[in-house]
């Protein structure tokens, strides 16, 4: 089988060289000239631990290609993926206009029938706009329209590609269903549940799915702020509540607030497409109120920590991505608190293993210095800051870090450290759910 994915960022990258290692004939189409030329030399644009060797493997290999050139892609496939970006609008609606473009593109560049399957993650009823699309310029039965969402988190995107817990597939017809039953029964080997559905349900899946675990967090740091007026402990609370078979203890670790690219995009995609039907989610809209108060309350403890302002001080931020194994600065706590910090008119110093790059080009030089390690970030700093909790965070020495430090005060917002432990090091610590 030869499958087309239009679209190389983080989905059709993955999706396209993960089938590419399944052995399937797969080309990868994106407007970006220059984009397409680095990964033709097996340069990959993103952070993905594992991706890259991967892409240049399949492409050695003779099985990935890429090119700018849409018909060549589809005229070559049976099954056509699109894996462009539905950024969010003002209003928080998702904008499908380059999924629409591309259905457009994919219409005309037909020779025979073609399986056209939503990978990106689109509102329901998106299919139906593609059939609609699709009919101006191809008779029914030379297509078909499938949703098969993703459900990669990223810095384990390969990993779950290959070893999904769950298989969505949304399809009106037998012939699609079969198609792509096919294409993914490798994973049947491992015995990955399939759930087949219609596409209106499958593309409700993943807003569902991603609406859920953000509800876990939101809900988790809403127990923390409780915890710090009782003088409580949320990892005791979380640990407790994970054992409960019923709710599990995935996503219960209190923190800054969750961001990336994906649960507060589809989070308020959610809310919108509720809104839309005349039947509001409550509880989503919740969750989105809490997680955007949480940013705010991780800027506060910062400021409380330095005496209540942040002026005139400098700030280390250890860790710029919204999660390890990144390097996405989309809606970061991070940048919440760099602006935070910078308005106050305080100094922020900056290191992230990974997403240095997106970083600056999102906040920008004023006010900032990106540094070439944690202990470069923190030399001269009024306090340290832990943001994302990458491994080499976790085992910081910390006496070093007392001495490069103007004072000694810890901000972990990941209760990556022990309070017991930092505090008989002389520190002031401030954590999250913790006293």
């Amino acid at each position: 089988m030869h499958i087309a994915v239009i679209g190389t960022g983080y989905v059709g990258l993955v999706t396209g060289t993960c089938f590419a290692e399944f052995g399937v004939e797969v080309t990868c189409v994106d407007k970006d000239e220059d984009k397409i030329a680095r990964l033709i030399k097996g340069e990959i644009p993103i952070y993905e631990p594992g991706l890259e060797e991967l892409v240049r493997k399949n492409i050695r290999e003779g099985r990935l290609h890429f090119t700018t050139d849409i018909r060549e892609g589809v005229q070559n496939a049976l099954t056509v993926f699109i894996a462009v970006g539905t950024p969010p609008r003002g209003d928080g609606s998702a904008d499908l206009s380059y999924v629409e473009q591309v259905a457009r593109e994919i219409a005309q560049a037909m020779d025979g029938y073609k399986v056209i399957v939503t990978k990106s993650t689109v509102p329901v009823g998106t299919g139906e706009r593609i059939t609609k699309i699709m009919a101006e310029h191809q008779p029914a039965e030379m297509f078909d329209v499938a949703s098969n969402p993703e459900f990669l988190r990223e810095g384990s995107a390969v990993e779950d590609f290959m070893r999904p817990d769950r298989v969505v597939i949304g399809a009106e017809t037998e012939q699609a269903r079969a198609i792509l039953r096919d294409l993914y029964r490798p994973l049947y080997l491992i015995e990955t549940p399939f759930v087949f559905t219609n596409v209106a349900t499958a593309e409700l899946i993943k807003y569902a799915s991603n609406a859920f675990l953000a509800t876990k967090i939101s809900f988790i740091n809403e127990m923390a702020n409780i915890c710090e007026r009782i003088g409580g402990d949320v990892h005791v609370v979380a640990r407790a509540m994970g054992l409960d078979g019923r709710i599990g203890p995935k996503f219960l670790r209190a923190g800054p607030g969750y961001g990336g690219s994906c649960f507060p995009k589809d989070t308020l995609a959610l809310v919108n497409i509720s809104r839309g039907l005349g039947q509001p989610s409550r509880i989503v809209e919740a969750v989105v109120q809490v997680n955007d108060a949480q940013k705010q309350r991780a800027l506060q403890k910062v400021r409380e920590a330095l005496g209540g302002d942040a002026g005139g001080k400098t700030v280390a931020l250890l860790g710029l991505a919204f999660k390890p194994n990144t390097d996405d600065f989309r809606e970061a706590p991070a940048e919440v608190i760099a602006r935070g910090v910078i308005a106050d008119g305080g100094k922020v110093r900056a290191f992230d293993p990974a997403a240095m790059e997106q970083a600056r080009e999102i906040l920008g030089k004023k006010g900032i210095t990106y540094c070439r390690n944690a202990y470069d970030a923190v030399k001269g700093a009024d306090v340290m800051v832990i943001v994302t909790e990458w491994n080499q965070f976790r085992l910081l020495d910390l006496k070093k870090c007392r001495e490069l430090l103007r004072s000694p005060v810890m901000v972990d917002l990941r209760n990556v450290y022990e309070p017991q432990t930092v505090r008989g090091m002389g520190f002031k610590y401030v954590s999250v759910g913790r006293v």
